[in-house]
């Protein structure tokens, strides 16, 4: 079972943003928290959770960095046996918002894992993404969360920007690579409808060898990609995405998961606030959960369960592993070249 908590308070909105969060409202923080509380108490019972049920918490947003940890703390208090003994309790955290005695209260509440949106260390491309963090504020984030007891840091950087070259992003690799992280997240930058670059197409470069070559230089630096965007040591609460598993979404604009139902608290701080416990129910075909499992599992280490195959997927995953695009293992395909997983999975389901 995974848990999932969203914090949809940030300083500011990035230019590439399409989360759902909020600027100017942290007047209603303590009433949202409490909020979660209320909502994961329903929870507990519609998921029937039991004693060491929980395997992974993962705080996500929005900025959880803007909330101070005592105002974290009646949650975590809920968690109780809940939790199993050897959880991963992850936190996503800003740069500029988290120092170290942000740092430090998250850890003793129980956080494990704790996660930087860096994006880059060169401060050109920090203003051109809008990121209000600086390379040296990025980098005492880093030491701070070490110094305050975590061993288990991922950073998040972005590529194929506007003015992004081999140079700048080996440069942001090895920089990243040189600090106490045990995981890397590099994403390409996309541009959402909706967001301010919406209106800035060109911010947006479409390069699939610059994809190819973070990626390498990353895996030749020491750091295994176990996702086409992720390194190092997995992120178990991803992995449990990935494999379908069932979750809990507490907050406003959550999602959660249960069998082939999907719940959806209201994205409104104020609404969700107003009422918790409301969600509106999505049905998930048992097609589209198969769709789920191919697309996630090609992109990842995670591969495709060979038993939910139709007659027709089976014949073409025959050919493809003759062909060496797949391989099989235990019962099992995965896909050696995650950049053609969206490729792969088109075939295998049309």
């Amino acid at each position: 079972m995974l848990l999932y908590i969203h914090i949809p308070y940030c300083d500011s909105k990035c230019s590439y943003c399409s989360f759902n969060s909020y600027v100017g409202k942290f007047a209603t923080r303590e009433k949202y928290m409490k909020a979660l509380q209320t909502q994961f108490i329903a929870e507990l019972e519609k998921f029937r959770v039991a004693s060491g049920n929980i395997e992974t918490v993962f705080i996500g947003g929005g900025t959880p960095s803007t909330v101070p940890p005592e105002l974290y703390a009646p949650l975590f208090g809920l968690f109780g046996d809940l939790l199993s003994p050897d959880a991963e309790i992850s936190c996503e955290a800003n740069p500029n918002s988290a120092g170290f005695s942000w740092l430090k209260g998250m850890r003793e509440l129980g956080v494990n894992r704790i996660s930087f949106g860096v994006q880059s260390f060169d401060s050109g491309k920090l203003h051109r993404l809008h990121r209000n963090h600086t390379p040296v504020q990025a980098l005492r984030a880093v030491e701070n969360a070490a110094s305050a007891g975590f061993e288990n840091i991922s950073i998040d950087l972005l590529y194929n920007c506007a003015g992004d070259d081999r140079q700048l992003l080996q440069k942001d690799i090895g920089l990243a690579l040189s600090l106490p992280i045990s995981h890397i997240s590099a994403y390409e930058l996309t541009i959402e409808e909706g967001t301010p670059f919406a209106r800035m197409p060109d911010m947006h470069m479409d390069s699939e060898s610059m994809a190819r070559f973070v990626s390498e230089t990353i895996v030749s630096l020491g750091m295994p990609s176990y996702e086409v965007s992720n390194f190092g040591r997995p992120c178990r609460h991803n992995m449990g995405y990935w494999k379908l598993e069932d979750y809990i979404g507490l907050g406003a604009g959550a999602v959660g998961s249960l069998g082939n139902t999907r719940f959806y608290p209201p994205p409104s701080i104020d609404d969700y606030i107003a009422n918790p416990l409301y969600c509106t129910k999505e049905s998930i075909s048992e097609k589209s959960r198969r769709t789920e499992a191919v697309f996630l599992g090609l992109r990842s280490c995670i591969g495709i369960d060979e038993n939910i195959f139709t007659d027709s997927m089976k014949r073409k995953a025959d050919l493809l592993c003759r062909e060496k695009k797949l391989f099989r293992r235990n019962g099992r395909c995965y896909n050696p070249d995650f950049f053609l997983a969206d490729e792969l999975s088109l075939y295998l389901m049309e």
